[in-house]
């Protein structure tokens, strides 16, 4: 007998539970499902070989595919006034440049001068000052001597 009481302990009864939930209803809302991306061709490569028939100017009839129409082409007009441009531009650059290095010389010039003034009023001092001490000992020496 203790063993068909220990039994019915230790053997859950599964059909008996009714205060779970169900498996079948869902927990959380599903998720949003991203729309797919529609398809896209393959652009390939861009590149055109130098000698290739497909280099020239761009024509009216070629399509907005075409490796010629992606960028403009520029007219030599256009070259040369870009290049005018960038010379104005450099020159006017350089200028500026040399003109901050006649400034910067000028003051170096200007703190060079004062040094060398300031040193020869040093050496003066140093001159005086020494002749002075020299004149003090003679003195001192002399008076000692009376």
């Amino acid at each position: 007998m203790g063993d068909a009481s220990l039994h019915k302990t230790a053997s859950p009864d599964w059909s008996d539970s009714s205060s779970g939930t169900s498996i079948d209803q869902p927990i959380h809302a599903p998720k949003p499902v991203r729309p797919k991306l529609p398809s896209r061709k393959s652009s390939g490569t861009m590149i055109v070989p130098r000698d290739s028939t497909d280099v020239g100017p761009v024509d009216v009839h070629t399509g907005p595919d075409d490796v010629r129409a992606m960028s403009p082409r520029r007219t030599s007009e256009d070259i040369q006034t870009l290049g005018k441009e960038a010379r104005a531009e450099l020159e006017r650059h350089a200028k500026a440049l040399q003109d901050s290095l006649v400034t910067l010389f000028n003051r170096i010039e200007a703190v060079k001068e004062e040094h060398d003034k300031l040193d020869s009023h040093n050496k003066f001092l140093q001159k005086y000052i020494g002749d002075l001490m020299s004149t003090s000992k003679i003195t001192s020496s002399s008076r000692s001597k009376k």
